[in-house]
């Protein structure tokens, strides 16, 4: 499974963004998709995750402010993102998983960087 993550950038706060994320597999739907971030100095986080069935999960902090969906016929997710803070401010990795999981793990792309300024 190959992960291509897209839609970063730079943004001042209470502005959105939108990420998109293309899985590029040859067998296996990928059903479990979804989003971590890492701040500097900080681990990585789950923000957000869906399976191919639309059962979806987001974190605590974002909640309200963030929303996972699903394309499967493209094998495609998008977050999008608004009223961005500036604790937003993280790279962003998509992640997969042919297991039902919003919490995928087992496959990653390359991260996109989204900055929040204040």
């Amino acid at each position: 499974v190959q992960l291509q993550a897209s839609g970063g950038g730079s943004v001042e706060a209470g502005g959105s963004l939108r990420l998109s994320c293309v899985a590029s597999t040859t067998r296996f739907a990928v059903n479990g998709m979804g989003w971590y971030r890492q701040a500097p100095g900080k681990e990585r986080e789950l923000v957000a995750g869906i399976t191919s069935g639309g059962t979806s999960y987001i974190a605590d902090s974002v909640k309200g402010r963030f929303a996972i969906s699903r394309d499967n016929a493209a094998n495609t997710i998008f977050l999008q993102m608004n009223r961005l803070k500036p604790e937003d401010t993280a790279v962003y990795y998509c992640s997969g998983s042919y297991d039902y999981t919003t919490s995928p793990k087992d496959y990653w792309g390359q991260g996109t960087q989204v900055t929040v300024s204040s």
